[in-house]
């Protein structure tokens, strides 16, 4: 019997399952898994929420972590096709990270051996067919394509119990298209492909119903399912309606009543799916509504069948792909802490969910969720439990997810596992737990995996990370799908811990059986490197050193690489202080093992975080020591021995005889100071060294024994020649200002703790603390003070530590003021120039601080101003507000000169000063104004603009040096044309003319090149005066320009021309030298100022030529001309070719210049009456002639292109306004869109008709009436569509398109329409083209 073609989309024929490729399973693994417990209402009413779990997402090669299991047959996924490949698995085990999450094996995939072998063969006995839809509940039923409905058990055997229909049935019936079981397994539902619905009693086998008339005929049966409400189903037909399903049975005979609840003529829709409950949560008050969801190409819909029908929710569903199908699937799931049902919808790659509920007031509530975006087509969604979702996608591979979080858990292939194609609404079922997978020869079941489970398998692999990972989170409860756990959560973490030890324990026995034997060293090391730090980190998780120290290190402890690897493993979990304790033999193991891998830095890292005591203290001061690791030596010290003091005697052994002798100290010996002053500064500050805290009941006593310590008068092996207190000495030749910083420290701790005790005890302890800081003070003035082998700078560190210490106000030092005296003098000394900067600097940082109450004013002036400390002399001027003698001290300070233009800036500039001290430091500045010019002409020129425009003129007058004013005039100059960048911007400054025209003679003293660019840029002279000083010192070219500028473009062409001839006169005279020392152009030859100065002439000409008739023009051209040719005649002999030539090349740049303004036969004319050229040969001037000849021709050529570009555009434009005014217009009617009659209303009157190119016709006479022309110059008549002029105004167009250009283009043609005396029908048409109107 063939396929029907309603079944054909849901039985693929080409999938098939090999069932030799699955391995075989025991017959205890055919019976169905048996699932857990199912959950009651105050289970999941207590089970955690996390339902806010935010979005992570996770590397793919982690989440794909399913395998086959070797007991039970399953699908391997889509990673686990390399499983089998040891080098793939250590390749993968490199990269993972122990907080990498991992999920392993989610789902179990087993074959239904026992039905899928009765499947085939009820098709190869009974003819039943391809199977084509499955359900399940207390049984599997499975339909066929020949309309039978097979019911299996699901106990271990999985017997064919019923097999309801026939062939015959079938036949007449169709394929069995849809299948659904009551709650109480009782009844079964079967919708065939041709319409027909039946009803089996499940006990019996006995059919009871057979509904043909329930939904339109001809119509396949899509869906048919079961309500809560056993005597209540709806059912799907192909059609895409709905109806409702009521059974009945009155005086012993069964009836069905069918209600449409949907039209296929609104939507198709594609699937249904009512809400069903548990029996333990029939009393959730949704379930009296008996909820029902409905899903159409376009929406999704939510209606309550009772107590009536009523509409609840529409949704729809936005763009999606049009060849994906709709999915439906209703869960109950708790959401805070109370159960309410959710449905879970998609179409294409997005799942949205909808939460149900119901207040307190009885309102029904449709709650839309964090929607699911996958990356997949899904074909097939279903509920496994109240937080996974299982998935299929269009390529047939199921997606384990888990709702809160959104994380993907398992990937399975189940290509052959299913006999849909597109949708697969019919043979993926779930229930409780279970879901069921139809294929075209055998039915697969899936299950969640126990926690157990799942660990196991990824042991069976031999993935022992990946298994401490998942069991860690099964520990955490971080895990996701989760299934065998119960109990309180410490229990679940004991189970857990458990299961995690079995697991190390075999991965300790794994790592050391499968250790290569052969090889290399560190193939072996990385070995034990991927392996044992795992175990020491789950180890330390677990909190179980007792089990990491004893079996684990036992056991790796026979081979010698991984002992070393686990005991390189310890240190980083010591540093960070996650293993605080080990046992005294690892501690000895680990401690060798470093010192004999020369790993001493590790072995410092681990003595200083671990309690030493179970060592030999000796032993490991000594190693220390030989291996320079100091600070596990005074951690040993301290911690060992309560010993504060030796190490302080060790380091001062080591860096105390080369700082007495004077010899540099090596890298060594200074890693050791510093640590040394580090050790003191904790100790007097209760700190540990080098972390921690010292015990409380030490604190005192060691911070009595440090300062004893220190103030002691001789070491404890002290030769004769050792000077007084040895170690404060070698304190401060090591580094005086770190010293002094770690003593100002314990000083402000001491303080603070003074006045925060309570007790009398602590406040003698701080007491005694304090008096032993000043004991070590006193030390210091003795000892530095009285020797003269300190520097200024460590003598001013310590006075200005002294300094800051008697400033506060809570200080209980005491300080001699006469020693503040000794080194006052001692820095002010000016007998001694050395280090001059150092002392000065050192002294001002003692006043800073506030030493200056500690010496008299005048005194301390005295010595700084003859010691030469500006500095100091400022900051005194500075406290007494003596502004204007600060100014004295920028001046004599060499290095701070050039500062006192900012600071006089600022000063008059920023408030906060009175006028009066503003007004002392403005006349002192005016008074050394000379110096400030010297010193910078452009900062005073700046100074003066801004702080003093009125007195220029006597700034100028008190400058007797007329360079000093030159610079500084220039200066001023500059800044007043346009406002200066910088920091201090100002307005501009106007200055007299007399003072531009003094700064013009001043530049024809210094800079005469520099006088023709300032005269262009500045207009504040006078024309006159400019010219006369300019005349007086002969810059001749400045002179031009003024004249020219005045308008005698003679005169100035006459200083020009001057010059010319006195520059060509030089090159033909024998006195050289004396021209160039007056013209100043040294580095220019007499040709090059030749052509410089015929070049301005030249310039000038041009620019006078403008303005001049013929005749003022050649007054000015051919004086020119004549000059350049004169001198020609003075250059004879071979040795004078060259310059003949040159000025014969400019000769000819003057004719090619002024034939643009003199005619050419005048030109010719004056050169033939030159003496050198009318004399001789017609072949002398033949260079000239030709030269302007072929000047005369390219002049030409160009005139002559440019006249035909311009014809061929003009010929251009012509054409293509003729074509567009010439062509044939068509008419949109036969008739005037005026008068509405033909455009020949007579056949014996001519008429004139218009045509516009908007197609719209009329006659002329009709549009004079209208207005619709008007006359222009040059025109007969303009003329404009009034159809057209109508609308645009009708539009609000205020404007009509009346002339050329404007508006629409409505090019028109006027035809005159003439009958002929002849009988022909045509007519004789003469046109008239118009205007583009």
């Amino acid at each position: 019997m063939s396929e029907s073609p309603d079944t054909r989309s849901l039985v693929s024929a080409s999938s098939q399952l090999n069932l030799m490729e699955i391995d075989t399973i025991d017959d205890k693994e055919f019976d169905i898994p048996q699932v857990d417990t199912p959950p009651t209402l105050e289970s999941i009413l207590n089970e955690p929420e996390d339902e806010e779990e935010p979005f992570i997402l996770e590397d793919t090669c982690l989440l794909n972590t399913e395998n086959i299991d070797a007991h039970s047959c399953e699908t391997s996924s889509l990673a686990s096709s390399d499983s089998g490949d040891r080098t793939h698995l250590k390749r993968k085990r490199k990269t993972v990270e122990l907080s990498t999450t991992v999920h392993g094996s989610v789902l179990r995939h087993s074959i239904l051996k026992g039905i899928s072998a009765q499947i085939v063969s009820a098709a190869d006995k009974v003819d039943a067919g391809l199977p084509t839809a499955v359900t399940v509940s207390g049984v599997i039923v499975v339909g066929t394509s020949h309309g039978l409905a097979l019911v299996f058990g699901k106990d271990l055997n999985q017997a064919l119990r019923l097999c309801l229909g026939s062939t015959a049935t079938g036949a007449e019936y169709g394929a069995v298209s849809a299948l659904s079981i009551n709650h109480d397994c009782t009844r079964l539902l079967c919708g065939f492909a041709k319409g027909h619905i039946t009803m089996w009693d499940l006990a019996n086998g006995k059919l009871l119903r057979t509904i043909t008339d329930a939904h339109p005929p001809g119509t396949a049966i899509l869906h048919v399912k079961f309500t809560d409400d056993p005597t209540l189903a709806v059912c799907n037909d192909s059609g895409g309606s709905v109806f409702e399903l009521a059974f009945r049975r009155l005086m012993g005979m069964r009836t069905c009543e069918s209600r449409c609840l949907f039209s296929g003529s609104k939507g198709e829709v594609c699937n249904v799916e009512p809400l069903l409950t548990a029996p333990d949560l029939k009393d959730h008050p949704i379930t009296q509504y008996s909820l029902l969801a409905m899903a159409s190409l376009t929406k999704i819909l939510v209606i309550g069948l009772k107590p009536s029908l009523k509409v609840w929710m529409t949704f729809p569903y936005g763009k999606t792909d049009p060849t994906s199908v709709p999915q439906l699937a209703w869960q109950f799931v708790p959401v805070q802490k109370v159960v309410n049902p959710v449905l879970a919808f998609c179409r294409g790659d997005t799942v949205h969910f909808l939460l149900v509920k119901k207040d307190e007031t009885g309102t029904i509530h449709v709650i839309k969720q964090r929607q699911l975006q996958l990356n997949c087509d899904i074909i097939s969604l279903n509920w496994i439990n109240s937080r996974t979702l299982v998935v299929m996608d269009s390529g047939e591979k199921l997606r384990v997810v888990d709702r809160p979080s959104q994380e993907e858990l398992e990937s399975l292939d189940v290509a052959e596992a299913l006999v849909g194609e597109k949708a697969c609404y019919q043979s993926v079922c779930s229930y409780t737990g279970q879901m069921v997978l139809l294929g075209t020869k055998s039915a697969h079941i899936l299950t969640l995996r126990n926690w157990r489970e799942r660990v196991d398998c990824l042991l069976k692999q031999e993935r022992f990370v990946e298994a401490l990972s998942l069991a860690w989170s099964f520990h955490e409860g971080t895990a996701k799908a989760v299934l065998g756990l119960f109990g309180d959560p410490a229990k679940r973490k004991g189970v857990v811990a458990d299961k995690m030890i079995e697991i190390l324990f075999q991965y300790v026995e794994r790592s050391v059986k499968k250790c290569p034997e052969h090889g290399k060293i560190q193939i072996m090391e990385q070995h034990f490197q991927d392996m044992v730090p795992v175990m020491v980190d789950y180890c330390l998780q677990l909190q179980r050193t007792d089990l990491l120290f004893n079996q684990l290190y036992t056991r790796l402890v026979e081979n010698c690489v991984a002992r070393g690897v686990f005991l390189e493993s310890l240190e980083p979990y010591i540093v960070s202080e996650r293993l605080g304790c080990v046992t005294a033999p690892v501690m000895r193991d680990l401690l060798t093992h470093l010192q004999d891998n020369n790993m001493m830095d590790s072995v410092e890292n681990c003595l200083i975080h671990l309690d030493i005591t179970s060592l030999d203290i000796q032993q490991v001061v000594q190693m220390c020591w030989d291996n320079q690791l100091y600070d596990a030596m005074i951690y040993v010290f301290n911690r060992g021995m309560n010993d504060y003091i030796t190490p302080m005697e060790k380091l001062f052994q080591v860096i105390g005889p080369p700082l007495r002798e004077g010899r540099a100290l090596t890298d060594e010996q200074v890693v050791m100071g510093n640590k040394l002053l580090v050790y003191i500064s904790c100790s007097l500050a209760g700190r540990a060294y080098p972390l921690g805290d010292i015990p409380e009941d030490l604190v005192s006593q060691v911070k009595n024994q440090v300062f004893e310590f220190l103030i002691r008068l001789h070491s404890a092996e002290a030769g004769q020649e050792e000077e007084l207190y040895p170690y404060i000495r070698t304190l401060v030749h090591f580094d005086t200002p770190e010293f002094l910083n770690v003593l100002a420290l314990v000083s402000t701790s001491l303080q603070t703790q003074l006045v925060s005790q309570h007790t009398l005890e602590d406040f003698k302890n701080d007491k005694q603390a304090l008096e032993y800081q000043q004991r070590i003070v006193d030390i210091l003035l003795k000892v530095m003070v009285e020797n003269s082998d300190f520097t200024p700078s460590q003598v001013g560190c310590l006075f200005t530590f002294l300094a800051r210490q008697l400033a506060k106000p809570d200080n209980t030092l005491f300080v001699n003021r006469k020693l503040f005296d000794q080194v006052l003098e001692f820095l002010c000394s000016p007998d001694d120039d050395t280090r001059h900067t150092e002392r000065q600097q050192v002294l001002l940082e003692l006043l800073q601080v506030g030493g200056v109450i500690q010496f008299d004013e005048g005194r301390l002036l005295g010595l700084a101003e003859k010691a030469e400390f500006y500095q100091i002399c400022e900051f005194l001027y500075e406290q007494n507000h003596l502004y204007d003698k600060i100014l004295d001290c920028y001046l004599r300070d060499p290095l701070r000169k050039e500062e006192i233009f900012n600071y006089i800036h600022n000063l008059l500039s920023m408030p906060g000063y009175s006028s009066e001290e503003k007004h002392c430091v403005w006349e002192k500045a005016l008074l050394h104004i000379a110096e400030l010019v010297t010193l910078d002409p452009a900062k005073s020129a700046d100074l003066v603009a801004m702080h003093f425009p009125e007195e220029v003129r006597p700034i100028i007058t008190r400058l007797q040096d007329d360079h000093l004013v030159f610079q500084f005039l220039r200066c001023l100059l500059d800044q007043s044309a346009t406002s200066r960048e910088g920091p201090h911007p100002q307005p501009l400054l106007r200055l007299s003319p007399d003072l531009h025209e003094l700064h013009i003679g001043l530049l024809c003293r210094f800079t005469p090149r520099q006088l023709t660019d300032f005269l262009k840029a500045s207009q504040d002279y006078r024309l006159e005066e400019a010219v006369q000083i300019t005349e007086q010192y002969q810059v001749h070219e400045a002179t031009s320009y003024l004249l020219e500028k005045k308008g005698d473009s003679h005169g100035a062409f006459q200083v020009l021309l001057k010059t010319l001839k006195d520059k060509l006169g030089a090159v033909t005279s024998e006195k050289r030298s004396e021209e160039e020392g007056e013209t100043g152009r040294e580095e220019e030859s007499p040709l090059q100022r030749v052509e410089g100065s015929l070049g301005d002439i030249i310039a000038l000409c041009h620019r006078s030529s403008q303005s001049l008739n013929q005749e003022q023009r050649g007054v000015l051209w051919f004086p020119l001309l004549e000059a350049m040719m004169s001198p020609q005649k003075l250059l004879k002999g071979p040795d004078t070719r060259t310059t003949s030539e040159v000025l014969k090349e400019l000769t000819m740049k003057v004719l090619n210049s002024m034939s643009s303004f003199i005619p050419l036969p005048a030109i010719i004319q004056r050169i033939l009456q030159d003496p050198v050229y009318g004399k001789g040969k017609l072949a002398e001037i033949q260079g000239l002639i030709l030269g302007m000849l072929e000047t005369f021709n390219y002049e030409q050529t160009l005139l002559e292109t440019t006249t035909s570009l311009l014809n061929h555009d003009l010929h251009w434009s012509l054409s293509h306004l003729r074509a567009a005014v010439s062509r044939g217009l068509h008419p949109r009617q036969d008739h005037c869109n005026i008068c509405l009659q033909q455009y020949r209303r007579r056949q014996d009157s001519p008429d004139d008709i218009i045509i516009f190119s908007c197609g719209h016709l009329y006659h002329c006479q009709c549009l004079q009436r209208k207005g619709s022309g008007h006359a222009e110059p040059r025109l007969l008549q303009v003329w404009s569509c009034y159809k057209c002029i109508s609308s645009q105004r009708g539009r609000g167009g205020d404007r009509v398109t009346t002339e050329t250009g404007r508006g629409r283009s409505t090019s028109l043609a006027q035809t005159n329409v003439m009958s002929r005396e002849a009988g022909e029908d045509g007519k004789k048409v003469r046109t008239v083209v118009g205007n583009l109107s």
